[in-house]
């Protein structure tokens, strides 16, 4: 039974195969977190919110140029109609016209001066927010790169006490056969194995299930191929303080940059809105001319009707409001609102990238510690099993003894290795705030 749940644990891992782009050689963490960031959709969608912010901008500028359009028509009547002499009479009439209009716009009440102002701030808050869904991806590759990590070796603890336990089972096998022990400390070793067998199968699992996530993460397809290299020594470096750190992050975090300019275009939004209270100044200018002919009459020919018809026109056009259904008084009190939500919206990112830190560098410092005491547990389990084994081997102490004193070993190992990655985790997270996204 157990043979065929390492069998399955081992296609399991095998399944993964299915032709991708992936490379034979083993990833480090910052080709990780670079590939993710040029694949991630998220942040690909981030990146077209930037592009339509420039797009805004532009458009806002191009407000303040002139508008110049052609025309043109023709039309035809037919049946009686009215005429000169107030009688009415059978006439066909054609008419034909073509010109052209300019529009300028002189003055638009501030409204695009502060409009490109706005645009531009918007855009800067998008670049930023941008920026920042960078981060969190990379902070989220980071922490399933080590869960992979911790998954692999936390693999390398089951297989190291099944290997004790199959040992222990074989040299049972050696003493019960020399009658030196009970059977049923033989059927006790078996089911260890057993335990420590099934135990392999779901760390398998799970390392395979860590991998899997990580090739999600990163949007890449695992062909099996697919792994990653351990971290290198500098990542049991000093963990920082939170001063540090936050001190960092207020002039560098792109997440306060963000909301701060947030903010700041609210603002801007607010004399946006304000301009509806100010008169607007145009200037128009056309050109155009016309033919028409009518049957029964002597008409002019086309070439000197279009000579002879041709106008011109100059004007300018001034707009002073004076009553809009209070339609500018509703904008800028919405924009006013928007104001209030942006520096509500500053403040909560800030509380929540302070609790963050917080809470990682209070994490950080008590896996430190649980580090250091699982230190102390694994020597003096260590010794304690081999103590152990030494008086199970003299009969000095029996099969349930042994088995206790080799599981609180493992258990030390085991709760040693996840502090430790606990630690990196955290201490990673607050490095990565304190420089990495500068």
């Amino acid at each position: 039974m157990t043979c065929r749940l390492i069998g399955r644990a081992a296609l399991l891992a095998a399944a993964l195969c299915a032709g991708a782009e992936c490379s034979a050689e083993a990833w480090d963490l910052d080709r990780c977190v670079d590939y993710a960031l040029g694949h991630n959709i998220e942040v690909r969608q981030r990146m077209l919110e930037v592009r339509q912010g420039e797009l805004a901008v532009r458009e806002q500028k191009d407000q303040v140029l002139p508008r110049l359009s052609g025309y043109g028509s023709e039309s035809f009547s037919f049946g009686r109609g009215l005429t000169a002499d107030n009688t009415y009479a059978n006439r066909n009439t054609s008419s034909f016209s073509v010109g052209a209009q300019l529009s300028l716009p002189l003055f638009q009440g501030l409204r695009v001066v502060r409009g490109v102002k706005y645009s531009n701030t918007a855009l800067r808050a998008l670049v930023e927010e941008s920026e920042a869904v960078k981060d969190n991806v990379t902070v989220n590759v980071i922490a399933q790169y080590l869960q992979a990590l911790y998954a692999r070796e936390n693999l390398e603890v089951a297989r190291m006490s099944l290997s004790v336990a199959q040992d222990e089972l074989r040299r049972r096998e050696e003493l019960l056969a020399a009658g030196k022990i009970p059977e049923l400390d033989l059927y006790e070793a078996k089911a260890q194995v057993s335990r420590d067998e099934l135990t392999v199968v779901n760390a398998v699992n799970d390392s395979t299930i860590a991998m899997l996530d990580l090739a999600n993460l990163l949007n890449l397809e695992n062909d099996g191929s697919f792994d990653i290299t351990p971290l290198p020594e500098s990542a049991d470096a000093e963990i920082p303080s939170v001063d540090r750190v936050w001190s960092a992050m207020l002039i560098d975090n792109h997440s306060l940059r963000a909301a701060n300019i947030q903010r700041d275009a609210a603002e801007q939004n607010v004399k946006v809105s304000e301009s509806g209270y100010l008169p607007t100044l145009s200037f128009s200018a056309g050109l155009g001319t016309n033919y028409y002919k009518t049957s029964g009459f002597l008409n002019e020919d086309f070439g000197a009707q279009m000579r002879h018809n041709f106008s011109k026109s100059l004007g300018f056009s001034l707009n002073v409001p004076i009553f809009d259904g209070f339609s500018t008084r509703n904008s800028v009190a919405r924009a006013r609102l928007q104001q209030l939500n942006a520096d509500l919206n500053l403040e909560n990112t800030r509380q929540s990238l302070y609790k963050t830190i917080t809470s990682a560098h209070a994490q950080a410092v008590a896996a430190e510690r649980k580090e250091l005491t699982s230190g102390v547990a694994v020597e003096s389990t260590k010794a304690a099993f081999d103590a152990m084994k030494v008086k199970y081997d003299n009969g000095r102490a029996n099969a349930t003894e042994y088995e206790k004193s080799k599981a609180d070993y493992v258990n030390a190992l085991a709760d040693r290795l996840q502090a430790r990655y606990e630690k990196i985790l955290r201490t990673e997270i607050l490095r990565y705030y304190e420089k990495g996204s500068r």
